[in-house]
């Protein structure tokens, strides 16, 4: 169902896409974030937002 209110298109883009993927646990962490939240690791990356 796709979300026709601009606001909320907004907020569900910046929860879903915006953040960290660990690269050896696979844990999502903030986007700011220095360390996994879950195997301690400093290895993140960006999650990718590009059509597939």
């Amino acid at each position: 169902m796709p979300i026709s209110d601009i606001e909320k298109r907004r907020l569900a883009q910046h929860y879903l896409l915006y953040k960290s993927v660990c690269r050896y646990c696979g844990a999502t962490n903030p986007l700011k974030a220095k360390k996994c939240r879950k195997c301690k690791s400093d290895d993140l990356r960006p999650k990718r937002r590009g059509k597939k």
